[in-house]
């Protein structure tokens, strides 16, 4: 398996959680304790933490900002790059490595987890249907996203595209990204309903 960083963010507000999630407590740690230690023990070398705590690199105002702010305290030589976020705790080990792995064969610039979507897709306005979206090649994807850390760097310093993900920065610079089955239980904190879902998880 090759040798890789990682960067968890938790630098965000949690405007709709109220609050900022990535310090709520899951079976007494931190969220953002979960994501580090899912890196760790998924076989990657060293974590920079983003984000308010003690240790934690200063944050920016963006998702995309606080990815940068974790990059400068990466040494230039580390060759792969795995992006976490904060609020999926309970991402497991073996999905960690899962990224690791397809990323080592080398044909791609970007690794993302990602499950098929289930439920029907409809397009809406306000709160009438205008019609049905076709399922057919769409999936959700999470973190942890691996990536070489030459692309990721370059797309960062090339575009300054507010994504919703570095996936989306790595392929605006022309990355190519490929998926690793994704986790169900690999869910994000958004609501305050979301974290009482992975107590429950958490319990079994």
């Amino acid at each position: 398996m090759i040798e890789a960083w990682g960067i968890v963010v938790a630098g965000g507000f949690g405007s709709r959680f109220g609050g900022r999630k990535q310090f709520e407590h899951l079976g007494g740690e931190p969220l953002w304790e979960w994501a580090r230690r899912a890196l760790l023990n998924g076989g990657v070398a060293e974590v920079v933490t983003v984000g308010e705590m003690e240790g934690g690199v200063p944050p920016g105002p963006r998702r995309r900002d606080s990815v940068l702010s974790g990059l400068d305290r990466v040494p230039p030589n580390i060759q792969y790059l795995l992006v976490h976020d904060a609020a999926r705790p309970l991402a497991s080990s073996q999905l960690v490595e899962r990224v690791l792995t397809r990323l080592g064969r080398g044909d791609a610039d970007g690794v993302v987890p990602a499950i098929p979507v289930r439920d029907a897709i409809k397009q809406v306005s306000g709160d009438k249907v205008l019609g049905s979206v076709d399922r057919a090649g769409l999936v959700v994807v999470q973190t942890p996203q691996g990536f070489v850390a030459e692309v990721l760097r370059r797309a960062h310093a090339e575009t300054d595209l507010d994504a919703a993900d570095d996936a989306e920065m790595v392929a605006e610079v022309g990355g190519s990204v490929v998926t690793v089955e994704g986790e169900l239980t690999n869910l994000k904190v958004t609501y305050p309903e979301d974290l009482t879902l992975l107590e429950a998880i958490h319990a079994g």
